[in-house]
């Protein structure tokens, strides 16, 4: 029977979590739309090189373990470094909750410097602080309200996986609205105008989880964070390595899809025929809504992929949990065939934006089968007390793919487009592949005889 305070059968608290997020990721992906055009373009120009706070000093040390930079491979790392920034402060930040400050105070600290982080990125001077303050704010905000999602429902309760999935609606909501709004004016009217609205965006996010505390899931009283038994430990000490062994492919799956914010938006306004023909008036899509495809096609392809998964459970032939994620790495590689295919076949001048409309929807069935399939398991496998400490420990996977993201992005200016591709689709192969050997390890660590059907490992 649906409780009284329920939304469409879950809790009133999700819609609070959802819509939080939701700008929170307007914010995130509205500057993300614009940062590596507007280094190059703008930032990185001879005549703004110094213009921002420690920008020499870090290019120095960059270029001493890779060598001389100009400003697009710096630009390619500087976003490599912040991304893979934003996926590695979960840690403490997941930490700080589990034993200080609690998960509702440290993720209203955490939007309150994200908010202030993008409203500095309209100071040049203050750009590396700017960047610094979101990433440790995200850190704060990303590992501890995904906890939350799970803690509206009893471990047992069926909802918790279709929860995520709305959850991650919620998400690409956020980012698919954030290029079309803050990458228009950011390309429009000023890249200092697109960065303040992504902050404004923030404040939004910010505001809506104060009003949302009464629907969420309390902090447990101090008492309850006592330290760790034997027991205890040994449960974590199997979920970490539970999670180690799928640390690698998680990072080989993110250095390739995190590209559609710094190389891909690069090809989209360098190599890409952009027209499109309307009734005999012609217009060119603008580079920034390029980033709106993906959240857009999550929207389209969810509920079809879902009913599917549905159709085949009750046959018994739903894809197991593992094997979900070794089909989201395949389609990484397959994504990056389709723009290898674009770049041989156009011979060095410009393809159709079709190809990119292609790319987008094959990487992102594969990011269906990847991402919240993992928030999911995570959420599962975390023993009680260390729950954001482990979500901040998975997204220190995606710290190591946007890492090494950055350092390929790098590469874009000395490889030809084709095989800068196929290395791309390389990563994907290699990411599905240590997936599947991980198979009987996993099963070995795991035991998943309370999770639901489709949480499982073989």
């Amino acid at each position: 029977m649906q409780r009284r305070d329920d939304i469409l059968g879950h809790p009133r608290g999700l819609a609070f979590l959802f819509s939080s997020e939701m700008w929170e990721r307007f914010s995130y992906y509205g500057m993300r739309a614009l940062l590596v055009l507007y280094m190059v373009d703008y930032l990185l120009t001879p005549e703004r090189a110094n213009a921002a706070l420690g920008l020499d000093a870090l290019k120095r040390g960059l270029e001493a373990v890779s060598g001389p930079l100009a400003p697009q491979p710096f630009a390619s790392q500087i976003y490599g470094l912040y991304t893979g920034l934003v996926y590695l402060t979960p840690i403490l930040g997941g930490f700080v909750a589990d034993r200080a400050f609690g998960r509702r105070r440290t993720i209203v600290i955490g939007a309150a410097l994200m908010a202030v982080g993008h409203f500095m990125m309209a100071f040049d001077r203050l750009f590396l602080i700017a960047l610094f303050l979101i990433a440790l704010g995200c850190g704060g905000f990303k590992p501890n309200i995904s906890v939350q999602v799970g803690e509206l429902y009893a471990r047992k309760d069926a909802r918790r996986d279709r929860a995520y999935s709305i959850f991650y609606v919620g998400i690409n909501i956020g980012a698919f609205f954030a290029p079309l709004v803050c990458g228009t004016v950011g390309e429009t009217i000023g890249w200092h105008y697109g960065f303040a609205c992504a902050g404004a965006g923030m404040i939004i996010g910010l505001v809506t989880y104060v009003i949302g505390l009464p629907s969420l899931p309390g902090d447990p009283p101090p008492r309850e964070r006592r330290a760790p038994t034997a027991q205890s430990r040994a449960k974590l000490r199997r979920s970490v390595g539970a999670l180690m062994l799928l640390f690698a492919p998680s990072a080989l799956f993110w250095a390739a899809f995190e590209q559609q914010g710094n190389t891909i938006a690069l090809w989209a306004a360098q190599s890409t025929d952009r027209g499109v023909d309307l009734f005999g008036w012609r217009a060119d899509i603008p580079v920034t809504w390029f980033q709106a495809f993906n959240p857009l096609m999550i929207f389209l392809f969810t509920p079809p992929l879902v009913s599917l998964w549905a159709r085949l459970a009750r046959f018994g032939r739903e894809p197991s949990t593992i094997r979900k994620m070794t089909l989201g790495c395949l389609g990484v590689a397959a994504s990056y065939g389709v723009l290898a295919l674009a770049a041989w076949t156009s011979d060095g001048g410009k393809s159709s934006w079709l190809w990119l409309l292609a790319y987008f929807s094959v990487i992102t069935i594969s990011e269906l089968h990847f991402s919240p399939i993992a928030l999911s398991l995570v959420s599962h496998v975390a023993p009680e007390g260390a729950r954001s400490a482990l979500m901040g420990l998975w997204f220190t996977s995606m710290f190591l793919g946007n890492l090494l993201a950055g350092w390929l992005g790098g590469l874009w200016s000395s490889l030809a487009s084709v095989y800068f591709f196929l290395l791309m689709s390389v990563l994907g192969l290699a990411g599905a592949l240590i997936v599947e050997a991980a198979r009987r390890p996993l099963g070995d660590l795991l035991t998943f005889r309370e999770s639901p059907r489709n949480l499982k490992v073989g």
